[in-house]
């Protein structure tokens, strides 16, 4: 009685059959598979994206700031 007999699983396939008919479960199966396809596609593109890396860009802190060009800077009119 706690398990389910092969009697059991055909009438409960049958009935899914008669319910859904087999033209909306082949449909369904096809819009699952092109999910998958996409799924793929997108984690292949992430791969690719992933090798492409840019070089790091760097700044030169070492550099003598100019004072000319930022005079006013902490200076008050009175």
């Amino acid at each position: 009685m706690g398990s389910l007999s092969i009697w059991h699983w055909i009438v409960v396939i049958a009935v899914v059959l008669l319910l859904f008919g087999r033209g909306k479960i082949s449909d369904l199966m096809g819009d699952v598979a092109q999910g998958i396809k996409a799924f793929k596609k997108g984690m292949q593109d992430d791969e690719k994206t992933a090798d492409k890396t840019e070089p790091v860009k760097s700044i030169d802190h070492n550099a003598a700031p100019s004072t000319a060009a930022r005079s006013d800077v902490g200076s008050k009119a009175v």
